[in-house]
């Protein structure tokens, strides 16, 4: 049994951040613990490769989801990261901070010091910028870089398309007006991903106050008297104990957070009655207010060539490998999500409620199980993509069994109110205005099936109800908020009812962001980190 100031559960992006800030000053032990292994991994490493990783249970949790009767009792699909970095490892790579609307409900929910203006400065703090031209800006461990110069000629037929019908445009969706579409920013440097390992972890790992313990899986929280004073893991077959001497801190995500609390008694009593869980604090909002996006994808067969084109041929796929390897360029050092944007389904919305992707490539899942993976198609496409930006519906993930290493039932409640439901039509029906502008229907050789085009609102509903999925975005199982019950930590990211155990990952958005997630899981982690130290400083 080992001693430390502060224990990490889970290094992922959160994770990773903490490790670094906690021992940057030399004057606290901190022990990392992670259910995955390496991230030193090609397709990890390789931007365009997390289409490789989707389906790998060696980085990927591969999690499912229970029937969901908004989604025509389909089950859908859940990749999350198992590795060192998490999600930040498997994901596409791109940094999106959000709307500043989306902290400043946050605040107004009840949750002093997450307004935009409080939280801004922490955005900043964790990133550096280096423009089209080559220029640095910031400090910050976390590589932002443009992609102008390397995103697909295909881009244009997307700007064209929405001037068109009257979207704006913007030069950078995490600057001062970031509504409108233009060119996602990606965490690459040097042609290489900059996942959360790569920034906070690995520099961390040089210094002697930090010990990170690889493949071993924490199967509870050790509390004393409502207390945190440890945990309990298994690594290579042998139970292992640590003893905390400040916090306990868990960063386990949206997923393996209330997991883990839940097994180690802090959750909603029935569940821990049915498994047999001696009940240390009752809480329901463990498990409770999952949000996450829903992406619905249209894909199209094109007149003009596509990254298909290029990397779908073996001779094409070589080309591309030696480029990559010989100048970290072309586009296998690039996401395939290249443009997009916060854009308005109506002009009379209050605030940009949909996110589009546009990306110059098709691809089909092949295989099953444990052999699946993803191919590219045979011939030049490209997709239009949406996600509603703030869902209403809200879900729950709770213990299947008592065994730590079974996964949690996840319940996302996808679909499950009417205001949702609308959002869905909504988006469908921009994407149909996006088609039939002069700019695709020159680019357009033929919708692949189902066509969007003359679909009605009950068709589009359906559609979606059929296809939609996961944009990967899992959030607020943990949410802070003011009251237990309602949530699961204070403002402070404290749990409540327990001392010196804290929450600090997706799972405490108090609700999911306009966009990608991992940009403000990060930024979470940042504040985070002062709020552990401000506290360790005074006793």
């Amino acid at each position: 049994m080992t001693s430390f100031d502060f224990i990490i559960i889970g290094a992922g992006s959160a994770g990773c951040v903490l490790a670094n800030r906690l021992t940057a000053d030399g004057r606290y032990n901190v022990l990392v613990v992670e259910a995955g292994g390496s991230d030193r991994r090609l397709w990890i490493q390789v931007p365009i490769g997390y289409g490789k990783t989707f389906f790998d249970r060696r980085v990927n949790w591969a999690y499912e989801t229970e029937s969901v009767s908004g989604l025509n009792d389909r089950k859908i699909y859940w990749p999350r990261g198992r590795v060192l970095g998490g999600s930040s490892s498997i994901n596409a790579s791109v940094y999106l901070r959000g709307l500043p609307e989306d902290f400043d409900d946050w605040r107004d929910m009840g949750n002093a010091g997450w307004g935009w203006a409080d939280v801004e400065p922490y955005f900043n703090r964790s990133t550096h910028f280096t423009d089209r031209q080559g220029r640095r800006t910031g400090e910050g461990p976390l590589a932002v870089s443009e992609i102008t110069d390397q995103a697909h000629p295909l881009k244009q037929y997307f700007f064209d398309a929405a001037k068109e019908i009257a979207l704006p445009r913007t030069d950078d969706m995490n600057g001062p007006a970031p509504e409108g579409v233009g060119l996602y920013q990606i965490n690459v440097r040097n042609g290489r991903r900059c996942s959360a390992a790569d920034a906070f972890l690995r520099p961390a790992m040089r210094r002697p106050n930090l010990k990170v313990e690889t493949d071993a899986l924490v199967t509870r929280i050790l509390i004393d008297s409502r207390r945190a004073v440890g945990i309990e893991y298994r690594r290579d077959g042998q139970t292992h104990r640590a003893m905390a001497r400040a916090e306990v801190i868990v960063s386990g995500g949206a997923v393996n957070t209330p997991q883990l609390l839940q097994l180690s008694g802090i959750g909603p009593a029935e569940v821990l009655r049915r498994h047999g869980i001696d009940i240390i604090t009752e809480n329901a909002a463990i498990g409770g207010n999952l949000q996450d996006h829903l992406a619905m994808t249209y894909s199209y067969k094109s007149r003009q060539r596509t990254l298909n084109n290029e990397l779908r041929p073996l001779f094409g796929r070589l080309r591309a490998g030696l480029r990559y390897v010989a100048t970290r360029r072309g586009p296998l050092s690039l996401s395939v999500n290249q443009c997009g944007g916060f854009v308005r389904s109506q002009p009379q919305a209050a605030r940009p409620d949909l996110q589009l992707y546009f990306n110059p490539i098709t691809y089909s899942p092949v295989g099953r199980g444990g052999a699946r993976r993803y191919e590219i198609d045979p011939f030049p496409g490209f997709i239009l993509c949406f996600q509603p930006c703030r869902p209403t519906s809200r879900g729950r993930i709770d213990l299947r069994n008592s065994a730590p290493e079974s996964p949690p039932l996840i319940h996302p409640n996808y679909l499950a109110t009417n205001e949702d439901a609308a959002k869905a039509i909504a988006g469908g029906r921009l994407i149909q205005r996006i088609e039939a502008t002069r700019a695709f229907q020159s680019l357009i050789e033929e919708p692949l099936p189902p066509a969007l085009a003359g679909l009605s609102d009950e068709e589009i509903l359906e559609d979606f109800r059929n296809r939609a999925s996961t944009c990967y975005h899992p959030t607020s199982t943990c949410r802070m908020g003011r009251l237990p019950g309602e949530a699961g930590v204070d403002a402070n990211l404290l749990v409540f009812g327990i001392d010196r155990l804290r929450v600090v990952d997706a799972s405490v958005f108090p609700a999911v962001t306009s966009g990608n997630t991992n940009a403000p899981t990060i930024m979470v982690a940042e504040k985070a980190s002062e709020l552990i130290l401000r506290r360790a400083a005074n006793g």
